[in-house]
């Protein structure tokens, strides 16, 4: 009866040091990140365009020398501001993006951990706004490279959970233009501006589930 004892506890105890090492390895995650997007280079886009949400699940593979590879998907929001526009209008600016995720991320101790990485990817934009002329609703769409430098403070909060704190830098890879929200061009911008890349800076919490 002992043997058999000692037979299970040692399995039992075997089976739980490897579920253990698997959760200590950190390989597969699931990441869900969410922070608030706020306008910066193009001037009448940091002006104009109000960031509500910026939305990221994705999967995430580490491997043994701390580099991290990773794929998913990205939702943004920006509203119209209505008092930075001198047409009443109403309306805002929905990005979907899917997006690869490369970098490198290391637990410096068995609750913290630091993360600097690149997402990269396609996006589609999809303007839509309503003047109060009794035209309807509008839309003005377009795509291309959406690029996101990252740095994260990972606290791990179990073996199978974390917590992480980032600052990411979006370029959206378009100029914003008058035409897109349905207004007459700009003319109180200086050219330079104008001629910039839209981008925002992102700030937000995610959570990871290690399997």
């Amino acid at each position: 009866m002992k043997t058999k004892v000692l037979i299970i506890f040692l399995v039992v105890a075997g089976a739980q040091g490897i579920v253990h090492a698997q959760m200590v390895n950190r390989k597969h995650t699931f990441n869900l990140e969410l922070g608030l997007p706020n306008g910066f280079s193009n001037a009448p886009f940091k002006k104009i365009m109000q960031g509500l949400v910026n939305v990221a699940p994705y999967y995430q593979y580490a491997f043994a020398n701390n580099l991290i590879i990773g794929a998913g998907v990205q939702y943004t929001h920006f509203n119209i501001n209505p008092l930075k526009v001198t047409t009443p209008i109403r309306g805002g600016l929905h990005t979907l993006s899917g997006i690869v995720k490369v970098g490198w991320e290391k637990f410096h101790t068995e609750q913290f951990a630091t993360d600097f990485s690149f997402k990269f990817g396609y996006m589609k934009n999809q303007f839509i706004w309503n003047k109060k002329d009794g035209a309807g609703k509008q839309t003005y769409s377009n795509d291309g490279v959406y690029l996101e430098p990252t740095m994260g403070f990972i606290l791990a909060a179990d073996e199978q959970t974390s917590y992480r704190f980032f600052i990411g830098y979006g370029f959206q890879g378009f100029k914003f233009k008058a035409n897109m929200i349905g207004l007459e061009p700009f003319s109180t911008y200086e050219t330079p501006s104008l001629e910039r890349v839209s981008s925002y800076l992102l700030i937000g919490f995610g959570y990871t589930y290690y399997f």
